[in-house]
């Protein structure tokens, strides 16, 4: 594992609000480097945003637009973090239990990247057709 940390064998709270937040933005640099999907996920919402940006939005529409986006990366984060927690507890053995909760912490993921569509299209759709008519 390439997760690093001055103390790795911390065992206690933090004791500073900042430690606390560069332990999260860590975990977030591990999610982006280390799952091909995360990274798939934070391009696509920039590219949503862009579009968003050009086709000149709501404030209701971004804020939906947002929900979805972060929605999606925190599932993916919590999806890892299954899958990881998983393998440590197996040792990376195969059990249909394991494929299951792993398969399960998948469809996490991939409800809520088709509400994130959904939503999406709601947005969308409407605009680009009003665009090209």
């Amino acid at each position: 594992m390439a997760y690093q940390d001055k103390d790795p064998f911390q065992t206690s709270k933090n004791k500073s609000f900042f430690r606390s937040l560069q332990h999260a933005l860590r975990g977030i640099g591990t999610a982006f480097k280390e799952e091909r999907n995360m990274r798939y996920h934070v391009l696509a919402g920039f590219v949503i945003l862009l579009l968003a940006l050009i086709v000149q939005i709501q404030l209701n529409e971004w804020l939906w637009l947002l929900l979805v986006i972060f929605l999606v990366l925190a599932m993916e984060i919590l999806n890892t973090l299954v899958e990881n927690t998983i393998d440590l507890v197996t040792d990376y053995h195969y059990h249909p239990l394991a494929k299951k909760i792993k398969d399960m912490a998948a469809a996490l993921v991939l409800l809520t990247a088709l509400f994130a569509l959904l939503v999406g299209g709601i947005i969308f759709i409407p605009k680009v057709l009003s665009l090209l008519i």
